[in-house]
């Protein structure tokens, strides 16, 4: 580590959840060098005190010192093995780099046996909570990772959330497929039970408070079924991710010499919504419920759509 109480940190990808992220990172005092795409998202964090570089090669090492860890906060697997390959040569042997981007298992261990050979620590530490647990430090982090190593990043991660060790490197991503697979297939379930509801004359608003408090109670019902009534699709975890993880999910199954059929029917529903929402929040899901259902539609409000 450096000679600054608190490990360095190179932070890559500013996103709806990098953003905070980073800005957690800042505001409990860790030194935090950040890179972008569109570096102009980078922009908010400079008043926090973030340095920001132009490449993520340049994150590695700049005139404030090296970097301890790297945190990759990108959109899918691809863009993460293509910036590991661009920073390879200006890594150094013992930085730690803690991928918390959302890939696929076999990706995972692929970046595992690259960075390891290289002699740099590889854990993949995925989330769970969208843009309002980054935004108060109460993200689930599902970790994959040597006992020794975790013990090491934990007060890192304990700043963005609650932190467990599930396994060792590739298990992080294996374990937020499984939380995907819950989160879309949930969504999907309140979507039609609120739909229900609604089409047999009961009033879907007090149906929703009715549930809740009972085996139905759930953060999905609370958050995502709140959505749905009030029609306000603006993006936590878009569609686009969503169905990305569906695929995921198939892909780690099918390894696995798994068949999972309700998986399957929830990757088609996304797969369609993707076509047309892309960038709307997963609880859009009640827009393709609808679609199947064309006389039906949950509420009388306007939809609140990104533009």
């Amino acid at each position: 580590m450096n000679s600054m109480n608190k490990p360095r940190i190179a932070f890559l990808g500013i996103g709806l959840m990098g953003l905070p992220m980073a800005a957690r990172l800042l505001n409990a005092g860790y030194p935090v060098v950040v890179w972008n795409r569109t570096s102009s998202k980078c922009e908010p964090l400079r008043i926090l005190g973030a340095e920001i570089v132009i490449a993520p090669q340049d994150a590695m090492s700049t005139a404030r010192g090296d970097t301890d860890i790297v945190i990759s906060m990108l959109e899918a697997g691809n863009v993460v093995g293509d910036i590991i390959k661009q920073t390879l040569i200006t890594l150094k042997g013992g930085q730690i780099w803690i991928d918390m981007s959302s890939t696929q298992q076999q990706e995972a261990q692929e970046f595992n046996a690259l960075l390891r050979a290289k002699g740099i620590i590889f854990i993949d530490a995925p989330v769970s909570g969208g843009v309002i647990g980054a935004e108060a430090g109460s993200l689930a982090i599902m970790v994959g990772a040597y006992p020794d190593e975790f013990s090491k990043i934990k007060p890192v991660l304990d700043v963005l959330g609650k932190a467990t060790l599930v396994g060792l490197p590739s298990s992080g991503q294996l374990s937020k497929l499984c939380n995907q697979l819950i989160v879309g297939g949930t969504i999907n379930i309140v979507a039609e039970a609120l739909l229900l509801a609604q089409a047999g004359g009961a009033d879907p608003v007090a149906v929703r408070q009715a549930l809740r408090g009972g085996f139905a109670e759930s953060r999905i019902l609370e958050v995502h079924g709140q959505r749905m009534l009030d029609r306000n699709f603006l993006p936590g975890g878009q569609v686009k991710s969503q169905s990305k993880d569906m695929r995921n999910i198939l892909q780690a199954a099918h390894s696995h010499d798994l068949q999972l059929p309700v998986t399957e029917m929830i990757a088609e529903i996304y797969q369609q919504l993707l076509t047309y929402q892309p960038v709307a929040d997963h609880s859009a899901a009640i827009l393709e419920l609808e679609k199947k259902n064309p006389c039906q539609r949950l509420g009388d409000q306007p939809d609140i759509l990104p533009a």
